[in-house]
C-alpha cells in the first residue's frame, strides 16, 4: 500500500522581508486585488524580479546549532572507556525580517532544542540571535537578533486574508543549504485543516517548489508582502512534490505580536464548542443543500459560546466570514484572535440563517499546574495526579471538555509503576466511579480490591481490573 509522508521542511542536517510602500491600504481599506491572467506570449514572459528585488532582501537563512551528549556503549565502558562524548548536530532553515531592529520569524521546528543560533542576511552579513518565543503548536518562533546597528530590510505581514486559489505566489528560502533560492507557483489550496500537521492549523497550500532547508522562508504575494511561513510538504521522497504548506501570516503575526508584547507563551482564545463535520448523510437530515459548516454537538456551560446562545445543534457555517467546515478550522478560525476579541458567528438554527457575536476567552483552568497529589495507597500509590482542566487538556493536546484526573508522575517505586501507568495517563472512573479530582481518586481506590478502572492514554481508552 503506498503511504505518504509529512515532512517538516527546515531540518537540513549538516552533521550525520520589506515592502514598506504596500499599495494594499487606501485611506483605511484594503482594495481588493486585482487579478488577470496573462493574454499573450509577451505576458507569459514577465519577470517576477521586481517582486524579488523588493522580498529577498529580509529572508535570511539560520543556523542552529546544538550539542549533544551521547553515552558510550556499555562494552567499552567496562574497559574504561564509558566517558559520555558531545556530538555538534547543526541544522539549516530559513527566517524573514519582520522588524526593523531584527526581529525575525522562523518555524520552531527550525531551532528547537538549539543552543547557538547564526543568523545570514542577504547580503552575507552575520548575527547572533536569541528566541524570545517559540510556539510549538503553530510551529513558529521569534528570534531577536543581537548588535543591530542600522535598520534591516523588512517584509510587511499582510494578514488580510484575500488571497484566493489560483494567485500567484513565490517562495524564498534555503533549500538544502545551497544558498538563497526563489521558486514560484501558485495558491493550490487555502484553510487546509486536515493535513496531520497540527491540530489547529489551517495551512496555505502551494505547488511552488520547497525542499528541506525552505522551512521558515518566506510565502509571498504579488505585491511583495508575507502571506505565510513555509514549514511542511507532504512528499514520498523527502523533497518537493509540489505539494507544501505555509502557516498563514495572520497567526504569523498573532505570535510576533504575544512575543513583542512580552508573553512567553501564545494565549489561545476558544469559543467553547465542539462539533461533528456536516457529512452528505448529515446535511440531507438537515435539510441543507450542501455538506457544509459544523455541527455543534456540546456548548461548554458559561463559556462564550453558551453566553452567545450558540445551543446544541446549531450548525456554524462561518467566523467573521470565513467559511468553518471542522473543528480544526474552527479552532484556528478563533485562536488566531486575541482573547476578549468579539467574532461574529454564522449558524444555521432549524434551516433559518442567525448571526451572533460572542467574545473569545482563554481556556479555563491552569495549564500548568505547579504541584500535584501524591496517592499514598491502593493501585495508584506513588502517582502523582492533578484534576484535568480546559486548559491543561488543550496544552497536552487533548479535549478541552474531557473530565477526570491525568497523571502527572510516577515514582518507580509505587504500585502504579508497577501495574503499568504512565505519565499523561487520564483516569476517568474507577469501578465504574466518574473520576473528578485526587480525592475521587483516593476515596475510590481505598480499601481492598479488585478496582476495575478506565484509562484513556493517547486517545485509546483501557479497562483493566487490578487486584
Amino acid at each position: 500500500m503506498k503511504t505518504r509522508s509529512i515532512v517538516l521542511v527546515a531540518a537540513f542536517a549538516l552533521s550525520a522581508c520589506g515592502n514598506p510602500n504596500s499599495s494594499k491600504a487606501q485611506e483605511g481599506e484594503f482594495a481588493q486585488p486585482t487579478r488577470t491572467a496573462p493574454s499573450d506570449a509577451a505576458g507569459m514572459k514577465s519577470s517576477f524580479a521586481p517582486v524579488v528585488r523588493s522580498a529577498a532582501p529580509a529572508v535570511v537563512n539560520i543556523s542552529a546549532r546544538s550539542v549533544q551528549r551521547v553515552q558510550a556503549d556499555p562494552f567499552f565502558q567496562f574497559f574504561g572507556g564509558g566517558i559520555p562524548q558531545a556530538r555538534v548536530a547543526e541544522s539549516v532553515g530559513s527566517g524573514v525580517i519582520v522588524r526593523s531592529d531584527g526581529i525575525v520569524v522562523t518555524n520552531n521546528h527550525v531551532i528547537d532544542g538549539a543552543q547557538q543560533i547564526k543568523v545570514v542576511l542577504n547580503d552575507r552579513r552575520e548575527f547572533p540571535a536569541t528566541v524570545i518565543l517559540a510556539d510549538e503548536r503553530s510551529d513558529i518562533a521569534v528570534l531577536r537578533l543581537e548588535n543591530v546597528s542600522d535598520r534591516l530590510p523588512v517584509l510587511a505581514i499582510d494578514d488580510q486574508e484575500e488571497q484566493q486559489v489560483g494567485d500567484l505566489v513565490l517562495a524564498i528560502g534555503n533549500p538544502f543549504g545551497v544558498g538563497q533560492t526563489v521558486t514560484n507557483g501558485i495558491i493550490s489550496a487555502l484553510n487546509r485543516t486536515e493535513t496531520g500537521i497540527s491540530d489547529s492549523g489551517s495551512f496555505i497550500q502551494t505547488d511552488a517548489a520547497i525542499n528541506p532547508g525552505n522551512s521558515g522562508g518566506a510565502l509571498v504575494d504579488m505585491d511583495g508582502d508575507l502571506i505565510g511561513i513555509n514549514t511542511a510538504i507532504f512528499s514520498r521522497s523527502g523533497s518537493s512534490a509540489g505539494v507544501g504548506f505555509a502557516v498563514p501570516a495572520a497567526m504569523v503575526k498573532r505570535v510576533v505580536d504575544s512575543a513583542l508584547g512580552g508573553a512567553t507563551t501564545v494565549v489561545r482564545p476558544w469559543l467553547g464548542v465542539k462539533g461533528d463535520t456536516v457529512t452528505g448523510d448529515i446535511a440531507g437530515s438537515l435539510g441543507l443543500t450542501r455538506p457544509q459548516g459544523l455541527v455543534v454537538t456540546d456548548v461548554y456551560a458559561n463559556g462564550p459560546a453558551a453566553r452567545a446562545g450558540v445551543r446544541q445543534g446549531d450548525v456554524i457555517t462561518a467566523v467573521d466570514g470565513q467559511e468553518i467546515n471542522d473543528q480544526g478550522g474552527l479552532n484556528y478560525r478563533v485562536g488566531s484572535r486575541n482573547p476578549n476579541d468579539q467574532v461574529q458567528v454564522a449558524i444555521l438554527r432549524d434551516g433559518r440563517p442567525e448571526t451572533l457575536t460572542a467574545r473569545v476567552q482563554p481556556l479555563p483552568g491552569d495549564a500548568d499546574p505547579k504541584q500535584g497529589v501524591t496517592i499514598e495507597a491502593g493501585p495508584f500509590a506513588g502517582a502523582e495526579v492533578v484534576a484535568l482542566n480546559p486548559a491543561l487538556a488543550d496544552r497536552l493536546g487533548g479535549d478541552p471538555f474531557a473530565t477526570g484526573v491525568i497523571v502527572t508522575g510516577v515514582s518507580g517505586r509505587g504500585y502504579a509503576a508497577r501495574a503499568g501507568f504512565r505519565q499523561n495517563d487520564l483516569i476517568v472512573s474507577i469501578n465504574g466511579r466518574a473520576i473528578a479530582s485526587a480525592r475521587d481518586v483516593e476515596t475510590a481506590s481505598s480499601g481492598r480490591g479488585p478496582w476495575e478502572v478506565v484509562v484513556n492514554r493517547g486517545g485509546r481508552q483501557i479497562r483493566g481490573v487490578l487486584r
